[in-house]
């Protein structure tokens, strides 16, 4: 990779304003501990021309489609009109050009409906994907082809990567932070954007269905306490309990709040825990497994397989952040 890994953000007509905004925000202010950025984010049109926007004005991109043959990673905006959400069509040299930077090994990726224009493109057959949960009957109609999971916030399928809608492009440019360059520089993105450091993929889209009063969301002061104990056993019955609620009513509010379960909710926790200690020190894989509340390095290697899809050492390699001066030897791994 790049030392400034170029990121192109492609804008058709039709455009969301907030699905073009995200990856210069998110992507565009991820630094490393030294402040350095780590990713050139620009904006391309066809013939680099002015593209109207959904809510009412234009936004005049600098380059046109040529930033694509040069792109590390090619993002797709959302868009609310135009042929690709209207009958499945696309403009063939926006087509074209996708296709290339796919052949060639880029990164392509489309956040909310701009996965109509990859789907439209070719590159979604056959290959699971998701979009705003608002568009899925519509997308499933046009692209049958397409495994759509109407469900999730994000799907990373290696070279391709879709999101579902609006806040879900923060969890998925935040997800590539995190694949790219460690939790450490995903995680000053999000307080740079005062945003959430982690979403799983898989959690559900928040999908029509009632948000809890002010007054009823209550469990962030039991989330707050569960983080620091994750090196000790901690059972439903004792979460619920520091809540001060039954155990049914505590996860149905915990779901309302988080769209997780408390168990699958601890577990991601203690394995951001584990990321971050392999990162940042040299602590052997069984005391970072500990720590982190997975039990032993054989557990520690199965979530982060689970999870990510590397075993511990692999991931420390890729992503240990060694202050200056020392010799950047790490701790056993498995």
């Amino acid at each position: 990779m790049t030392e400034q890994h170029l990121v192109a953000v492609v804008a058709l007509d039709g455009v969301v304003p907030f699905d073009l905004g995200t990856p210069t925000q998110i992507l565009g202010t991820a630094r490393d501990e030294h402040g350095h950025r780590k990713y050139r984010v620009q904006i391309c049109s066809p013939g680099g021309r002015p593209v109207a926007t959904e809510s009412g004005y234009r936004v005049a991109p600098e380059h046109g489609l040529e930033l694509i043959e040069r792109a590390d990673t090619v993002i797709v905006a959302g868009i609310s009109f135009g042929g690709p959400v209207q009958d499945g069509t696309v403009d063939p040299l926006v087509a074209e050009a996708l296709r290339d930077a796919h052949a060639r090994g880029a990164r392509v990726m489309s956040i909310c409906t701009g996965a109509f224009v990859l789907a439209a493109a070719g590159l979604l057959d056959e290959r699971p994907a998701t979009t705003h949960w608002w568009w899925a009957e519509r997308f499933q109609e046009l692209f049958p082809q397409v495994k759509l999971d109407r469900d999730v916030l994000f799907v990373d399928d290696g070279d391709l990567l879709t999101s579902a809608g609006v806040g879900a492009g923060i969890d998925l440019c935040l997800h590539v932070v995190r694949t790219d360059f460690g939790s450490e520089v995903a995680n000053r993105a999000a307080r740079r954007s005062v945003v959430p450091p982690y979403r799983e993929g898989g959690q559900a889209q928040y999908i029509e269905r009632p948000l809890p009063r002010p007054a009823d969301a209550t469990l962030s002061a039991t989330r707050a306490w569960a983080m620091q104990r994750l090196d000790a056993p901690l059972s439903l019955q004792e979460m619920a309990g520091h809540a001060s609620m039954s155990v049914r009513t505590f996860t149905r509010r915990f779901r309302e709040e988080t769209g997780v379960s408390p168990a699958r909710w601890l577990l991601q926790q203690r394995v951001d825990h584990a990321r971050a200690l392999l990162e940042s020190t040299d602590l052997p894989v069984e005391v970072v497994a500990r720590r982190s509340g997975l039990g032993t390095a054989a557990g520690l290697r199965q979530h982060l397989q689970n999870t990510i899809g590397v075993a511990p050492s692999a991931y420390r390699r890729t992503f240990r952040v060694v202050p200056e001066g020392t010799d950047g030897q790490a701790g056993t791994g498995v």
